[in-house]
């Protein structure tokens, strides 16, 4: 007989273990990610379905009040969530099912997952269905809260195989950058973090897009790199730094998810470099499968965002489509003053602070 619950901080044990086991484990369903988004105003609620005191499925909620006065609803939000069998349709709906007694419980006017599972998949698309979701289409590009379209490289051939199998030119400017005397290391402290994070706010400049506060940064250090769930690696020509990357781990994957490379230098390909120097670190790990995160679905090279497929491209993985992002709507009402008046409202309110 199953039961579902919400579990207290005593069992993180408990629920990190399953997820980390689990084929459809992912980082952002762990009870650390949770804590990292507290620090941003979320709550988190770790929900799991027993059976005879095993963990047989999870999903970790976020939540969030809706941010109008006076109204006293929030949202639920289960990044890459759930971590459940796909073949089993009972105990979708017991997952499922529960959420709406939850949601009742916290105010939620509609839950949102979008697992990492392939849109290829009908039966799990079938059974989202049935337990009550709607597909919310979110484009080609990087509408939705998680890329649709991902990078995956398969890294259980051999270093020599991997290195085969990509573009010739990744190669070269692989074994160029060594030549020049580009090293990669691990970060040691949060003064390497502050490292990565001046680089990451030049790239921003140069590439013209928004950076998440440092906090954020430190509550990742924080909570996920001492833990052992993620790493920030750098790479030092001439005695600086010039490149860092970002990157999450569990189980047997590994994902790439915050690049910076410095404004100088570039000529030496450090971004190359420090690539494939995470794909061994994810090999030596035990990783099976290294995620480069996501590029548009839309590969016309005239796409302002081809030029990142081409590079990720380059490295010999594949490219994979998630089936998307699914709502699980409580209150028809406010779901639609969620999606059609609050953006309304938020720009206004932005145009009166200007």
């Amino acid at each position: 007989m199953y039961t579902t619950r919400i579990l207290d901080i005593n069992e993180k044990h408990n629920f990190n273990k399953f997820v980390e086991k689990h084929p459809l484990g992912h980082f952002l369903q762990l009870w650390e990610w949770g804590m990292v988004k507290k620090g941003m105003g979320w709550e988190y609620l770790p929900l799991v379905v027993e059976e005879d005191g095993e963990i047989r499925a999870s999903l970790l909620i976020l939540k969030r009040p809706l941010p109008i006065p006076g109204i006293k609803k929030c949202i639920f939000y289960a990044p890459r969530g759930p971590v459940i069998d796909l073949e089993d349709e009972e105990l979708c709906q017991v997952l499922i099912t529960s959420t709406r007694r939850i949601a009742k419980e916290h105010g939620a006017i509609f839950l949102k997952i979008d697992p990492a599972v392939s849109a290829d998949n009908h039966k799990f698309r079938q059974i989202l269905i049935k337990c009550g979701f709607k597909l919310n289409e979110t484009g080609l590009d990087f509408e939705g809260v998680q890329p649709k379209f991902v990078f995956r490289l398969d890294i259980t051939p051999s270093e020599l195989s991997l290195l085969s199998n990509m573009h010739q030119k990744w190669r070269y400017n692989i074994k160029l950058s060594g030549r020049k005397g580009v090293t990669v290391r691990e970060a040691t402290g949060k003064e390497d973090l502050k490292i990565f994070y001046d680089i990451l706010l030049e790239t921003a400049e140069r590439d013209n897009f928004l950076v998440r506060g440092y906090e954020y940064f430190e509550w990742i250090w924080d909570f996920m790199v001492t833990n052992n769930y993620a790493q920030v690696f750098l790479a030092e020509y001439n005695g600086r730094v010039i490149s860092a990357t970002l990157a999450f781990i569990l189980g047997t994957k590994a994902w790439y998810l915050y690049g910076a490379s410095s404004n100088s230098d570039r000529n030496v390909m450090p971004n190359y470099l420090i690539q494939w120097e995470m794909i061994k670190w994810a090999r030596k790990n035990g990783c099976t499968l290294y995620d480069f995160r996501g590029v548009s679905g839309d590969l016309d090279e005239n796409n302002p965002l081809y030029g990142l497929y081409r590079f990720k491209k380059g490295f010999g993985g594949e490219l994979a489509e998630f089936t998307g992002e699914w709502d699980k709507v409580y209150s028809p009402f406010f779901y639609l003053l969620w999606n059609r008046v609050l953006p309304l409202y938020q720009k206004i309110s932005r145009s009166i602070k200007k």
